[in-house]
């Protein structure tokens, strides 16, 4: 593959593991170079881009996503993906497949979430296309991605974004195998481990959600990076 993919993890300032765990696991299965971002919305305020007052989301990232394109400011793919997955195999897969005719590919979830609360005690709320946009593929080189400007992020209200609307036709919307975003708790446990665990309700890094589907590979991954940390300090 020629072209470098680059990835935009959302970051939250209480979340902090699960962006390095989530960065560690995309770049140990990462078959060809990968660039990988924190988006961070501390740097987005001072850098003018997002300007938004603050709200209640559930996470610091919560509207952020969507200045993703403008970001990576190419003509390639662009993924975004929430702080609190862990990837099993090649991010770069993600890509086979994908048509160029369309503006995102993400997984076309269907469900009603099965907890009242999720993470740290929050509300869990329920909305159309509800966690459609916690894992994007973007099309940077389509002019629906390219309208996706700072003045619409800023201005358009949190339903127009996450629900796409700003892609108006259905068509424009490819649909990714459930494995790419898989929601542990929210589907039964497959035979295969999914290629992306998203731990949408809580994940191990929360003191009351060390048992949920999947947690020993997220502590073993976890692992890995304070491994990998600890031999480029003694080096």
């Amino acid at each position: 593959m020629s072209e470098k993919i680059k990835v935009y993890v959302g970051y939250d300032s209480r979340e902090d593991i699960a962006w390095q765990v989530c960065r560690h696991s995309l770049l140990r299965h990462a078959s060809a170079e990968i660039e990988v971002y924190p988006l961070k919305q501390t740097a987005l305020r001072e850098l003018g881009l997002y300007t938004r007052s603050a709200d209640k989301a559930a996470t610091e990232f919560s509207l952020t996503r969507f200045l993703v394109p403008y970001l990576a400011a190419h003509d390639g793919w662009t993924v975004f993906v929430d702080c609190d997955f862990l990837f099993t195999t090649d991010i770069v897969k993600v890509t086979q497949g994908a048509s160029r005719e369309k503006a995102v590919h993400v997984v076309q979830h269907d469900y009603t979430p099965a907890n009242a609360t999720k993470m740290d005690g929050q509300a869990q709320a329920s909305y159309p296309r509800k966690n459609w946009s916690s894992f994007i593929l973007f099309n940077n080189a389509h002019p629906l991605v390219k309208a996706l400007t700072p003045e619409v992020v800023n201005n358009e209200s949190p339903a127009f974004l996450h629900r796409f609307s700003w892609v108006p036709d259905d068509a424009m919307i490819g649909s990714l195998p459930l494995g790419w975003n898989f929601l542990e708790g929210e589907y039964p446990k497959p035979d295969e481990v999914p290629n992306a665990i998203h731990f949408t309700n809580g994940g191990p890094w929360f003191e009351n959600w060390q048992h949920v589907d999947y947690a020993d590979l997220w502590m073993a991954e976890r692992e890995h990076y304070e491994k990998s940390r600890n031999d480029q300090a003694s080096a």
